[in-house]
Order: C-alpha cells, then structure tokens, then sequence
C-alpha cells in the first residue's frame, strides 16, 4: 500500500475514532493509541536488559545486566510468541551500551567498551577486543557505565555513575568521556552523579539522564555540553588528569549546598543546569533510557522529541525541548505506563517501533516482572494531547495534537499553575520548595484551534511550572490523554519584537 494511503487511512481511522469516543463518552485510555507487544521470555534466561541494538541481519540484539547478549528473531512480528532468543556473547560485565558500527558490535560495559564480532557466521561473537577501558572500576554496585552510539564526528559517549553516591574512588567516574573510532578518549564533561541512560536528539546533540540523590533533588534530563559541569563536584579529583585539564582547563568552582540551581549556574559558567526535571513521585523516580522520534511520523505525531523511561514507576515519559539563549530546557508529559518490568533501556527504530527492556533488580518497580523485553507500536489513532508547551516571555505557547473546543481551551479557569523548585544541596535529594501560585491572566485560542496561549503574572526562573488543562476539550468533547505537563523554566525568552 503506498504511504499516502496509508497516512490518509491513518487520518480517518483518527477523526473516527475520536467522534465514537465521544459519541459514547468513553474516555480512551493510552493502549487506544500505542500498544504493547509483550515477549514471552524464558525464565531460566536472565533477559535483564539494559541496552537494545538493531543488526545489520535483521535482527535485534539485547544486552542484559547479566553480562550476556542475545540476538533476537522475528522481533518486529505482529505476533510477539514467534520470537527467538539466540545467545551471542557472554561473561561481559552488565552491559548498558550496544551499537554496531563498520562490522562490529560495541559493548558499554562496567570495565570497559569492547568490540565482539562473529567471524565465522555461525551467530555467535568469536572475536572480542577491547576498545576502551579509560575508565577505573573497583567493585562497588553503583559502578554503572552507559555508553551511546557513535555520533557523526566518529565519536562514542560514555558516562561513568560515581562510585557509591557520593564519591569518585575510582579514575574518571562522575564523568563522560568521548572515545573515537580509533579507541581514544578525551574526557568531555564533569560532574555526573548517577545516569540511567543516554541518547541524542535530532540533531545530534548528547543527553543523560541523571538520578536523585546529592546534589540531584530530583531525576533530570541533562545537555551534556562539552566542557560542561553537570552538577556533582564528587570527581573534581581526576581534574588533576593532564587529558582532563589538557580537554577542559581549570575545574569549575565548586558548587554552594543549599543553594540553587540557577544561583549557581550564574555564578560557575560551567555548570549547565538540568533541561527537564522530573518532579519526583509525579513522573518517576529513576529516570532511565533516552530515545528521539526520527521516524518522519511512523510513531504518531510527536517526531523530533525525546522519550525517557522510569525503572522504578515502569513508564516511558515524553520531552518536548527547546533552546533559550543557548541552553537547553522544556517540558515533560506522561506518555505510557504499563511496562511489565522495570523500564530500563528505549530504542526507536525506523519502522516506528519502540523497544523498551527492563529489569526490577536492585530498586523494585511498579511493573511485577523480574525482567522484560517489549515492543510499543502506534495503532494510527493520534490522541488528543499536549503537544508543545513553549516558553514566552510572558507566560506559555501551549499546542495540541488536535484542534481544540474555543470555549472550554479560551477559559482561564480549565488550568491550574503552580511552581516550584528542588535545593542544590550535597545531602540526598531535595523535597519541592519556594511553592508559588502564578496568576493565569489570559487564554488566547488560535483561529485554528491548534494552540492556546496563556499569559501569566509570576513566571519563576528556576522553576517547574506545573501545569494542569484537565478541563480543556478537544472539538469533538475528549479530554485530554494526559492533562498535566512540567516545565523547567531555567531561562524566561526575552519580549519579541
């Protein structure tokens, strides 16, 4: 079937299905619009999955925490019970980077990055190099290294979880590194404390996540901005590396506890403060796997933002990101819940199938599952949601994934705002501090019905603006998927022209 029909049935299928939810005032609920593929996984198998890779053969390998990696068959089956696990490697150590690059496959693992091949084609790796072990290990369970793929410059990302959480005992962890195709690294950023995951965006640019916990007050969707400091001053030791002071210069200033984030990322140019906080307990609690939309719409209508998961609450959230004076920052929105395990590791492929694994060792989640490996695809019914919340100068420009009712989006009172903050602090964590309640002046509809913007007193620099639309309609009387969205407003756009 050519693609136009298919998005011209895509389309109608949506308009349809929208007027039959509302005809019958059922409210849609998120397997309407993305559905999981659940595989069913041998028990005796460990399948702890911490990175997801697509073949060059047409199938996908997984790496688990175990240290093994499997190919699997048939992953893109409409049927997920015809699917097959085939063992590739083993007796890595917790491997939580996969990328194939020029015949090999790369390995993030805790000591290092290594390349394994299968030379004789017999689906099992027999060569193993390693590639990379710039990095120090010691034994500690928090040890964790995350590594990317390689970008357009040649370059992998890895980011090193501190040792502990406080501190860096062993060489470079606390920090990222940037490691060519001839296995060079050069250390690139400071200051990590605990990642759950890295990727990029759309064009490129390298982000983590980072985790709760000192200097942390809550989980965070983090730029990392070469010679950037991202927070943690526990690995300024290893500025004494000739590679780190020859890349980055003298280390940044060392931050002030109990501060604030934006207090210090005015006084230590370094320091880039966090693109997206996730509010703890409202969307997670260990921010994990990041992926972009590139898939040009085959997974609904969010293409060009990122998708983040969370261990511990077994989601998968959404970002949408924008750059204010040169710094990233946004918002996030719940997307899907549901998970069967623990949501560690998110891969988007081409086709427009997200591939989320996951385990519950170590912290527990909300999914029950010890481990698990599934398959999220998008039915062709696009939900009625938010799609872009961007900052104004004066308040928000709020958009839409479908045109919505003048009356109910045009009403001041069908939102509620509120803001807070997390303190900058060396001990664990921060509750929500400097609460304010901003006064919501205006809700202009546009003549399209696509976007809302709402003018607002008392925008807070620094802030999590917390906003609520749970009694805007779209044109055929749905509520919104998900009515609440969070915005890190780190930097407030100055006044347009």
């Amino acid at each position: 079937m050519p693609a136009s029909s298919r998005l011209l049935i895509a389309v109608c299928f949506s308009v349809c299905a929208s007027s039959v939810f509302a005809q019958d005032s059922v409210s849609p609920t998120e397997d309407d619009y993305y559905k999981l593929l659940r595989f069913e996984i041998p028990k005796a198998m460990n399948l702890e999955v911490g990175a997801i890779e697509v073949m060059p053969n047409g199938t996908l390998a997984v790496g688990t925490r175990r240290g093994d990696i499997y190919t699997v068959h048939n992953a893109w089956s409409d049927d997920p019970s015809g699917i097959q696990f085939e063992r590739y490697a083993s007796g890595l150590h917790e491997v939580l980077g996969l990328s194939w690059d020029d015949g090999w496959l790369y390995a993030t693992q805790r000591c290092e990055v290594t390349r394994l091949r299968d030379s004789d084609k017999n689906g099992v790796a027999d060569e193993f190099e390693t590639f990379n072990d710039d990095w120090g290990i010691n034994g500690d369970y928090h040890e964790y290294a995350f590594g990317s793929p390689f970008d357009d410059d040649g370059n992998m990302w890895a980011v090193l979880c501190l040792t502990g959480s406080f501190n860096s005992n062993s060489r470079y962890r606390g920090w990222c590194l940037r490691i060519n195709r001839d296995g060079k690294s050069v250390p690139t950023c400071s200051g990590i404390r605990s990642p759950g995951g890295i990727g990029f965006n759309s064009v490129k640019d390298v982000f983590y996540t980072d985790n709760q916990g000192p200097w942390n007050g809550t989980c965070s969707l983090k730029w990392l901005r070469p010679s950037s400091f991202q927070g943690h001053p526990g690995g300024f030791r290893w500025f004494d590396q000739p590679a780190a002071v020859e890349a980055l210069g003298k280390r940044p200033a060392e931050p002030v506890s109990g501060s604030r984030m934006m207090t210090e990322a005015d006084r230590i140019p370094e320091y880039e403060p966090p693109v997206i906080l996730f509010p703890y307990k409202k969307m997670g609690q260990s921010a994990s796997g990041v992926a972009c939309d590139i898939t040009a719409g085959r997974f609904g209508p969010f293409q060009k933002q990122m998708f983040v998961g969370d261990q511990t609450f077994s989601t998968v959230m959404r970002c949408f990101l924008e750059k204010i004076d040169g710094h990233y920052q946004g918002a996030c929105f719940p997307f899907r819940e549901g998970f069967g395990s623990g949501t560690l590791s998110v891969r988007l492929t081409e086709d427009g199938s997200m591939f989320v694994g996951g385990t519950n060792r170590g912290w527990g989640s909300r999914g029950t599952k010890p481990f698990a490996l599934e398959r999220l695809v998008w039915t062709g019914t696009t939900p009625f949601e938010i799609h872009e919340m961007r900052a104004k100068s004066d308040g928000f420009e709020v958009t839409f994934t479908q045109p919505v009712d003048s009356i109910t989006a045009g009403d001041v009172k069908s939102y509620t705002l509120q803001t807070y903050t997390y303190i900058f602090q060396a001990s664990y964590g921060s509750p929500e501090v400097d609460h304010t309640t901003p006064t919501i002046t205006s809700a202009d509809v546009a003549a399209d019905g696509m976007s809302v913007r709402l003018r607002i007193d008392g925008l807070q620099r620094g802030h999590v603006h917390q906003l609520s639309s749970s009694a805007v309609r779209s044109v055929d009387g749905l509520p919104l998927l998900h009515s609440d969205a969070y915005y890190t407003l780190n930097y407030i756009p100055a006044p347009a022209n």
